[in-house]
């Protein structure tokens, strides 16, 4: 298939960009083990999302529509047996995630996913969960999908995460929830985004952040509320990069999430030059948001990029090398391994 594509006459107007896709994974994990029953506004319907919603159903969450919110009648921690294997598709985010939720269930269950999901790394999840006490069991010993999670009694954990990785920090901060007593604590060698804390908070769910440690205490169970999802900042950044690149374009991206630990792509756009403006920052349940406006003519220049920034980009980087490509001089990226375990090795694929 060939695709030509022509700059457009005029790159102008104001964008919505669809709700955030980690925060809303996150959103309806924790609805479920909630108590009451819990409405979001603005949860993303992609497959992704749909992969952990059509999983918690299994797991005999009642999840609805109501116009533009989604409504989750919570469990207060206790699930169902499945009937049948849990399919993540692709989503290595839903995936992580229910390992945290299942180990501490008191039923087996198979976990799955498609053919590019079972080949992704799972050990980083499944060994602190066994560090807990949980039994999961597959090809591998249990390093790919798909394994076998039985119900198991976890206690607490003290575990450094040997790279920075949120969905694993997640998967232990839910598992850290089942305990009757003790803390979970999760140490970071570098920030990576902590929309699990926040949303943990927000279900009412005490949890404690300081110097890269994050505890949380068991026998807690998050109580259901209502709340809205921020726009997905990895879905703006796409526009954000053409506007940055088309002379003359004027976007605003209106009811962005600016969370600081995934708002890179903003910082190293500015960084290469771009003339972008953060407006109008409020708060959404502990998650900043701001409006975004991008004009373009600027020459771009190149940067090294690397370090602690990389887990506040990891996802945008294959679009910032768009940008790199329209600079002048030369850009480079350290530090970035993680591209070549995500769906597809992005790094061979840029």
């Amino acid at each position: 298939m060939i695709i030509i594509t022509y700059p457009p006459a005029e790159f102008r107007g104001t964008v919505r960009p669809p709700g955030d896709k980690s925060i809303s994974h996150r959103a309806v994990i924790i609805a479920a083990l909630a108590r009451g029953r819990s409405k979001i506004k603005g949860f993303l319907d992609s497959q992704d999302c749909q992969a952990t919603v059509n999983c918690l159903k299994a797991l005999g969450v009642n999840i609805t529509r109501e116009g533009e919110l989604l409504v989750v009648e919570g469990r207060e921690m206790g699930l169902d047996p499945p009937k049948r294997r849990l399919n993540a598709g692709n989503s290595g985010t839903t995936a992580r995630l229910l390992l945290g939720v299942l180990a501490g269930q008191p039923f087996p269950t198979v976990l799955t996913g498609d053919r590019f999901l079972r080949r992704r790394p799972m050990e980083r999840v499944v060994e602190p969960l066994r560090q807990m006490g949980a039994i999961i069991e597959g090809k591998g010993t249990g390093s790919v999908l798909p394994v076998t999670i039985k119900g198991a009694i976890l206690k607490p954990l003290q575990y450094r995460l040997p790279v920075a990785s949120a969905q694993v920090k997640s998967a232990l901060l839910l598992a850290g929830l089942y305990p009757t007593e003790g803390i979970t604590i999760v140490e970071e060698p570098r920030p990576s985004r902590d929309h699990s804390e926040i949303m943990l908070q927000q279900f009412g769910v005490r949890v404690e952040t300081a110097g890269g440690r994050i505890a949380i205490a068991g026998g807690q169970v998050p109580e259901a509320t209502s709340l809205q999802v921020p726009g997905d900042i990895s879905s703006a950044a796409f526009i954000m990069v053409a506007a940055s690149i088309i002379p003359g374009a004027e976007v605003t991206l209106t009811g962005v999430g600016v969370n600081p630990t995934r708002r890179g792509i903003i910082d190293l756009l500015i960084e290469m030059g771009a003339a972008i403006e953060i407006k109008n920052l409020r708060n959404w349940g502990g998650e900043p948001v701001a409006d975004i406006l991008v004009r373009g003519g600027r020459p771009l220049r190149g940067i090294t990029v690397g370090g602690d920034i990389i887990p506040k980009v990891i996802d945008e980087l294959p679009v910032l090398t768009v940008a790199a490509a329209m600079a002048e001089g030369k850009t480079e990226i350290r530090d970035a391994s993680e591209l070549r375990v995500k769906e597809s090795d992005r790094i061979a694929a840029l």
